[in-house]
């Protein structure tokens, strides 16, 4: 699946093109206007905002609301009481004591007992640290003299330098060779998948595979059900799921440094073929297509990119998204945090082909965020609390999201969902993932700036929408928000419940996070290479002690939240910095360098993104092959779905819809129609509006310019909806006997009835109203309603409810009955 011919392939970190500022479309195009910077800067200004309450809406003044009393109805007002400053001390003694600002911090003992608490944990923590950099330590010494010697210490260091994906594999198989990997790719038994039932599967999808051909050649007359197509339909669905028997099991990759077993790559190779033919079939029927492939898409899954934060560390990002770019595997799912938000903002406002020439170390000049002296941002953090101007970033940063696009133009321009995780300012808000979903008004720059404000470097800032004029306001009420990597550096949760995301590449940089990443069982693409890749890195006692030491660390971090011991420097909750969840089912972490934190708040030069992108490329190299393997089948399910949409430019609209539906059958229609049947005798025509003219064949829902399947698949998809063939099948069908299943006529057509001469004439009209009766007439009686109410199921009727009916994304693949019942009145109606 992955290119390794290099025709996709961008240029190269170190070649000269590269290091032109020329090379990267828009580079001196700044995108965004002076006003969205105003109105960013006017939001930042405001007052926090407060609703009006009662008390405030009676009283308009500014001045607060007087209470006046006396003692009774003829003393003055302004009398003095005597006594009254005795009653208002007793008032106070029965008010309930005041509470802090966390009431869970409040006691003697927790007092008394926090700080030795804290002082205790924290030297023990730090005891656990040195332990754990010492054990480290005697693993690297370990693995360099006795495991990485000789001619596969050569090897490796060949296979490291590697710019290319396609002379990185050639160094990968020869170090396999040597290290005696490929006796286990030939072996189908391992512990961590199933492959007796890979084999069983494998060997019935070639059968079946055949058959189908053959059947194609033939052309049977066998009934649905019992023909081979079906049976390799319902194989296919059974079989193509998330990790299916094991089939995705990243151990599988672990062995090696490229491949997995012959096995595992022949099933996806069997499995990934037969979904073509299914989809190529004639046999099958779009109706069956659609349902299949949806049934696969919900099973199956989809892929995420998910980039982290870490500050200047996040530019490793881009040479991983290169290589993801390059070998035509980058997931059309995007989420970034903080610093890696703004590499995800520039990969999901960007084409292929603009990423092809922006991902280029000559991308530093635009990096300009930290240029201040530190005499100019000194003096603003002494002021301000932090170091960076919010409105100085939002013009620096709208750049890289390509001015001030809202979620939803990002999605409508490039076809990648772009996500970005916010924090609210104040502790015990929810957090936020924006996308085109959840905030589709939303500008990306501001999210972008919100995730990456971490506090001390950047103050909260608020989000801007875009209105429909084109002007910006604040969004959510000008609530502010900060860093998403403070709690939700890889959101996958809300991933798997916006879009079925299942499947998860993580790209980690964090600092805090990438020094304890550590596989003592090998990982994807970096095999344990002593004892055949069965033993364990640094032996069995040193990778002991690093998971011990590790999990101790995890358990006394968790005590220290559980039990708020932490202070709170600047109103910030720090605990979930450490206690979340870092990794995915493939996790990349690229080697940095100590220099690296020394520059974590500096630009980077050319040379030095140079290398950045170099070593986020050969970090990600491994990983590919088990990449490209998931996404050979998830491209293959996700092209056909989108292909079979109704309309696969634009989401449905239900009102749009329904006026379109409605203007099919005015009265002045259903009269020329049946003056025609009058005139011809009787015989009633199918109405030019119906018939599938090549006008209507160019639709948006009949677009061949989205139907990457073939020929063979565009001929049989749907010209338009399914009521205007129903309706005319009605018509043509209509026999000239008298109808007797009719409903109560209206006054205009009981008028119209006694003008007619012809008997023939009625039954028409009668039949007409009872079949279009199930669209447009409403119950006249109270008997009626609830009648049609037990007839009928509630979906929604809002645009979103839309989008949820169908899949998670907002797939609209429902059966075209559903479709239409949801579109004239938010239900559906049973079949007849």
């Amino acid at each position: 699946m992955a290119d390794t011919s290099k025709h996709s392939d961008g240029p190269s970190p170190w070649d000269a093109a590269a290091w032109e500022n020329s090379t990267i479309p828009d580079f001196d195009d700044d995108f965004i206007g002076e006003a969205d910077v105003q109105e960013f800067a006017k939001a930042l200004a405001a007052p926090d905002f407060t609703s009006p309450s009662e008390d405030d809406l009676l009283n308009p003044s500014n001045q607060p609301p007087q209470f006046f009393t006396a003692l009774n109805d003829w003393a003055p007002v302004r009398q003095k009481v005597k006594g009254r400053q005795k009653q208002q001390k007793e008032k106070k003694k029965k008010l309930p004591p005041r509470r802090g600002k966390d009431e869970t911090r409040e006691g003697w003992t927790y007092n008394l007992l926090k700080w030795p608490l804290l002082f205790v944990v924290l030297g023990w923590i730090m005891a656990l640290g040195l332990s754990y950099m010492f054990t480290r330590f005697y693993i690297y010494l370990y693995e360099h003299f006795v495991t990485w010697r000789g001619k596969r210490e050569q090897l490796r260091a060949s296979l490291r330098h590697k710019s290319n994906y396609q002379d990185w594999i050639k160094a990968a198989e020869e170090l396999d060779g040597h290290l005696g990997s490929d006796k286990w790719k030939t072996a189908d038994e391992y512990a961590y998948y199933d492959s007796k039932t890979i084999r069983r599967v494998k060997q019935r999808l070639q059968s079946l595979k055949a058959k189908v051909q053959a059947e194609t050649n033939s052309q049977p007359a066998e009934s649905p059900g019992t023909r081979a197509v079906d049976e390799l339909r319902g194989l296919v669905e059974a079989c193509v799921k998330n990790n299916f028997a094991g089939f995705e099991n990243p151990r599988l990759y672990s062995e090696t440094y490229y491949g997995t077993k012959n096995l595992i790559q022949d099933f996806i190779d069997e499995a990934s073929d037969c979904i073509k033919l299914l989809l190529d079939s004639d046999q099958l029927s779009l109706e069956d297509k659609r349902a299949m492939v949806k049934h696969l898409s919900t099973n199956f899954g989809r892929t995420a990119l998910c980039l982290s934060g870490g500050a200047t560390f996040a530019y490793y990002h881009f040479g991983i998204a290169k290589a993801l770019l390059d070998a035509d595997l980058l997931p059309p799912i995007i989420t970034g945090t903080s610093g890696g938000a703004l590499v995800a903002a520039l990969l999901g406002t960007r084409t292929n082909e603009e990423l092809k020439s922006t991902l280029v170390p000559a991308l530093a000049a635009r990096i300009t965020a930290c240029r201040e002296p530190i005499s100019v941002w000194s003096r603003r953090w002494y002021k301000t609390g932090a170091r960076f101007d919010s409105v100085d970033w939002a013009r620096r940063c709208a750049w890289f999201c390509h001015g001030s696009l809202t979620f939803l133009e990002a999605f409508q321009r490039t076809g990648r969902i772009l996500n970005v995780s916010c924090v609210p300012s104040d502790p015990h808000s929810p957090t936020i993932l924006a996308n085109y979903l959840t905030a589709p008004d939303c500008v990306v720059w501001s999210a972008v700036i919100a995730s990456a404000a971490v506090p001390g470097v950047l103050n909260p800032v608020v989000l801007m929408r875009k209105k429909k004029d084109g002007t910006l306001e604040p969004y959510a009420f000008g609530h502010k928000w900060k860093d998403g990597s403070l709690r939700t550096d890889i959101p996958l949760k809300a991933l798997n419940l916006h879009f079925n995301v299942n499947f998860s590449i993580v790209s980690q940089v964090n600092p805090h996070i990438n020094l304890f990443f550590f596989s003592s069982r090998g990982s994807v693409g970096r095999p344990v290479t002593h004892r055949r890749g069965r033993g364990w890195r640094g032996g069995f006692l040193g990778s002991a002690l690093e998971q011990y030491l590790k999990l101790d660390l995890t358990k006394w971090l968790k005590v220290l939240r559980h039990l708020e011991l932490l202070p709170r420097p600047m109103g910030q909750d720090w605990s979930e910095v450490w206690l979340q969840r870092f990794s995915g089912t493939i996790t990349i972490w690229p080697r940095s360098k100590p220099s690296d934190f020394w520059h974590i708040l500096a630009d980077p030069s050319k040379e030095r993104l140079a290398g950045m992108i170099q070593n986020g490329q050969q970090a990600a190299f491994p990983k590919l092959k088990f990449i490209a393997n998931r996404m050979k089948i998830e491209k293959i399910v996700e092209d056909a779905r989108q292909s079979m949409r109704p309309n696969p430019n634009a989401l449905p609209t239900p009102s749009i819809e329904k006026s379109q539906m409605r203007s099919m059958l005015s009265s002045d229609d259903l009269e020329s129609i049946l003056e025609q049947a009058r005139l011809d005798g009787g015989k009633l025509q199918p109405s030019p509006m119906f018939s599938e003219t090549p006008d209507r064949m160019q639709s948006g829902r009949t677009s061949k310019n989205h139907s990457p399947m073939g020929s063979r698949f565009e001929e049989s998809r749907a010209p338009s909806p399914s009521f205007a063939r129903r309706f005319s099948g009605w018509l043509g069908s209509m026999s000239p006997r008298a109808s007797n299943d009719t409903v109560r006529p209206s006054v205009r057509q009981l008028k119209r009835e006694e003008s007619l001469d012809f008997a023939r004439r009625g039954s028409v009209i009668d039949e007409l109203t009872r079949q279009t009766s199930v669209f447009f007439a409403e119950p006249e009686s109270e008997s009626e309603k609830e009648d049609e109410e037990e007839d009928v199921a509630p979906y929604g009727s809002s645009e979103r409810d839309w989008r949820d009916y169908g899949d998670a994304d907002g797939d609209t693949t429902a059966s075209e009955d559903e479709a239409e019942a949801f579109i004239n009145g938010g239900r559906k109606t049973k079949t007849n």
